[in-house]
């Protein structure tokens, strides 16, 4: 359904709504923004391009703190390195609750580890990040795991023999295998229809829930719900997910060894067993499948879709290409696999991955928080639950830290002696309590996966560069990287 169609049941249903229960007016003293109209909230100040444009064109006139009604409900912009920061580092624990993503409610429902709050969130994260860490570090760590993922891909890419092709699925499945081998304990082969089809059904929710439709539906998602839309069709991909890993779940059970846990899943069950008499324990059925269902989706696409932006760019950039290829053949040569010990030995790589990462903004306005008590900031008091969005592309686009930030500079994460610097506004994966859990494992993806193409690769488009479009296809929660053709030339 379009979006100018949603909005018109959104005000008709919002107005029945407004005469029956009133306009609830928030307490306290929230920082300025535009004024909102009944019903409207700030709609008529929004921009069609979508929600992020309304947020920066705001920053303008208001600062780096301001409030946009978003519907009936007010919600606090963070923009910029420096307000980020200040709120989820030095005011941490009062900025690290959840806010709600609305397509993704009626399916999360306040479960699992990236959308729980208080209590739950933090129980469930240290055992996540615990897990994780066992699995990355023992028998086999994450280092190995992603080698070997890369010389399968590397197979896969001389078998195309230097056609263009698509590098989408690809990616999908080399950042899927990775974190599929740690939560399912098992890595997939490239032509698995089962394995093939729920990437599809990944690629297309995420697509979805950065349409505008989506963008609409955040806004009026109380009424919305009950109406035909792009949510109702990313609650059925969620659904088919999780029936997938309830499958799984069930095999685990059948199998598990509680001395020999193999995976996450194992892991947890065991840990659901120790506590099963305790009836206010938060290791049950319903925050496994959320668990892991949340690990799924962004333990693939995000950093999928970072390659995918990543070699658009080399495309776009050829000279960028063939200095990480110098760099690589200096460090490691061609007859070794890359390690992560080379990172340090390699500071023109690790700056255009990071030039990449920021380019990209992938997550352009951060995965909603809200305040947890309470909390006066900056002259301002925020209410208890007041959701706070931490415009993350506001900071790595911060014209105080990254001179025409518009512009592709791998040499600006460089000093002037080639050393790699660090930028305090570079911040991807967003900062404080509630960073990306799956950071690390992330970084070492994109290090590993982005040498070892390059050192066996040369790539090149069928499309000059100067026609290349590095438009995001869609721009919402996140930015989804444009389809184009590769090819993928043997050194």
């Amino acid at each position: 359904m379009e979006a100018s169609v949603l909005l018109l049941l959104a005000l008709l249903v919002g107005f029945l709504l407004f005469m029956v229960r009133g306009h609830p007016k928030p307490r306290g003293h929230l920082p300025p923004g535009p004024r909102p109209l009944p019903l409207l909230g700030n709609l008529l100040q929004m921009d069609r391009r979508g929600l992020l444009n309304s947020f920066i064109q705001l920053r303008e006139k208001y600062g780096d703190v301001f409030t946009v009604h978003l519907g009936l409900r007010p919600v606090v912009m963070l923009c910029g390195a420096e307000v980020i920061r200040e709120a989820l580092v030095d005011h941490a624990e009062a900025f690290s609750g959840r806010g709600t993503v609305a397509v993704f409610d009626p399916t999360m429902q306040g479960y699992g580890v990236i959308f729980s709050n208080g209590d739950r969130w933090k129980t469930l994260r240290r055992f996540s990040l615990a897990t994780m860490k066992d699995f990355g570090m023992g028998k086999r760590s994450v280092e190995e795991r992603i080698q070997e993922e890369a010389r399968y891909l590397v197979e896969e890419l001389r078998k195309s023999q230097g056609a263009p092709l698509d590098p989408a699925y690809l990616f999908q499945c080399i950042t899927a295998n990775i974190i599929c081998s740690i939560v399912f304990g098992e890595r997939f082969d490239y032509k698995d229809r089962q394995f093939l089809h729920l990437l599809d059904v990944i690629y297309q929710t995420f697509s979805l829930i950065s349409s505008l439709s989506s963008q609409v539906f955040e806004l009026y998602s109380g009424f919305l719900k009950y109406f035909p839309g792009t949510h109702r069709q990313i609650y059925k991909n969620l659904q088919e997910i999780l029936d997938y890993i309830g499958h799984s779940v069930e095999k685990h059970q059948e199998t598990l060894d509680p001395n020999n846990p193999r995976d996450f899943i194992d892991t947890y069950l065991i840990r659901m067993e120790k506590e099963k008499s305790n009836q206010h324990t938060e290791f049950h059925h319903q925050n496994l499948m959320i668990s892991v269902l949340s690990l799924f989706l962004a333990g693939t696409e995000t950093t999928s879709t970072t390659l995918r932006f990543g070699f658009l760019l080399l495309l776009k950039y050829p000279h960028v290409a063939e200095k990480v290829q110098k760099e690589i053949d200096q460090v490691i040569g061609s007859h070794r696999p890359p390690t992560l010990d080379d990172r340090t030995k390699m500071p023109y790589t690790e700056a255009v991955i990071r030039e990449i990462q920021r380019f990209a903004d992938i997550v352009p306005t951060g995965v909603p928080h809200k305040v947890t008590k309470d909390t006066l900031f900056r002259g301002y008091l925020l209410p208890k639950n007041t959701e706070v969005y931490p415009i993350l592309s506001a900071a790595l686009h911060d014209p105080r830290y990254f001179e025409q930030a518009d512009a592709f500079n791998p040499d600006r994460f460089l000093d002037t002696s080639g050393a790699l610097k660090k930028i305090e506004a570079f911040m991807p994966f967003s900062t404080g309590k509630r960073i990306c859990l799956g950071e690390g494992i992330a970084r070492n993806e994109l290090f590993l996966f982005f040498i070892t193409i390059l050192q066996n690769f040369s790539v090149s488009s069928p499309l000059a560069p100067k026609d290349i479009d590095l438009r995001p296809k869609e721009s919402g929660l996140t930015n989804v990287a444009p389809t184009y053709k590769i090819c993928f030339l043997v050194r």
